[in-house]
C-alpha cells in the first residue's frame, strides 16, 4: 500500500496462494493478515477473504506505525496504557 501496489478495496490474494509464491509456510500468511486486520489496514470477510479496508492509505500505516513505537517506548518507561491515553489526550488538547 505503502508503495502505491494495493489500493483501498482491492482483494488480497488467498493465504495459500500467496504462501506459494513467497515460498512461506501458510500459517505465516495468516499471521501477517492478521496483523493487518488487528491494526486496522485490512479486513477478512468471512468465506470472501482478505480486503485493504476502504479508508486505508499510506497516512494510517504510517500513524499505526508511530502508534506502535510510542506504545513500546512507553512500555519501556513503566507506563500503563491508560497512562499512555491521559497523555495523548493533553497533547490533543494543546
Amino acid at each position: 500500500m505503502v508503495a502505491g501496489s494495493l489500493a483501498p478495496g482491492e482483494r488480497l490474494p488467498p493465504a495459500r496462494d500467496l504462501a506459494t509464491a513467497l515460498q512461506v509456510n501458510m500459517h505465516t500468511v495468516l499471521r501477517a493478515y492478521k496483523q493487518l486486520r488487528d491494526e486496522g489496514v485490512i479486513e477478512m470477510r468471512q468465506g470472501r477473504g482478505a480486503f485493504v479496508r476502504q479508508d486505508a492509505g499510506p497516512g494510517l500505516i504510517r500513524l499505526t506505525e508511530l502508534a506502535e513505537q510510542l506504545m513500546d517506548e512507553a512500555r519501556k518507561l513503566g507506563m500503563s496504557q491508560q497512562d499512555i491515553v491521559r497523555l495523548i489526550g493533553g497533547v490533543a488538547k494543546a
